[in-house]
């Protein structure tokens, strides 16, 4: 009898004596929820454009940046030469960014018609041409996170690359693919199917 007056007598109080100590009892398990999934990265065309040649310093920063955290980078500059680099003789920067550059002898600045032989323009054209197979093939394959395409448009509006082959290889590219052209003259077909556009401007 004693018994049973005290453990009646020690329920009663219980609540209290939890709520002065601070406990709280613990609530009936949530329903079952799945795991969170990842999502893909998805990658982003871009464009950097400019009235001038001269909106490719900001982007190699970036590029380097993302090199630097990991991902395999390919810039290609396809109207600068002067170092007669060619897709063999490629600069791997931070061991995960590639550079290159045709293998000409200067930079090309007028139309491939109008060059001062059949001979250079064949040359030029051949170089240029070489940088951009490299580049197609690296869409295609997926074998990188960012891609870079410097002067692009220019090296279409001069008469050495071709529009709708650049068009079809970017509408190939993998989702989680970046691909960022750089400089003047980019087709307004780019620019319509471009997730970002950024327009610098001279300062007059």
């Amino acid at each position: 009898m004693t018994a049973s007056l005290i453990t009646g007598h020690r329920s009663q109080e219980s609540p209290a004596i939890e709520q002065r100590a601070g406990l709280h009892p613990v609530p009936p398990p949530s329903p079952y929820r799945p795991p969170l999934h990842l999502v893909s990265p998805e990658g982003q065309l871009q464009v950097h454009t400019a009235p001038y040649r001269g909106s490719f310093s900001g982007v190699l920063s970036e590029a380097l940046r993302a090199a630097g955290l990991g991902s395999r980078v390919l810039v290609a500059q396809f109207l600068k030469g002067g170092v007669s680099q060619g897709p063999q003789g490629a600069v791997n920067l931070c061991g995960r960014l590639k550079w290159l550059r045709p293998a000409i002898s200067c930079c090309l600045v007028e139309k491939a018609e109008e060059t001062p032989t059949s001979q250079n323009k064949s040359t030029e054209m051949q170089a240029v041409n070489e940088i951009w197979e490299v580049c197609k093939l690296n869409i295609l394959s997926g074998n990188i996170h960012q891609l870079v395409l410097d002067e692009i448009g220019l090296a279409i509006a001069l008469g050495y690359l071709n529009e709708d082959d650049l068009i079809n290889s970017l509408e190939q590219r993998p989702s989680s693919m970046d691909v960022i052209l750089t400089g003047p003259a980019i087709p307004s077909k780019i620019i319509s199917m471009a997730d970002q556009v950024t327009e610098l401007r001279s300062g007059h």
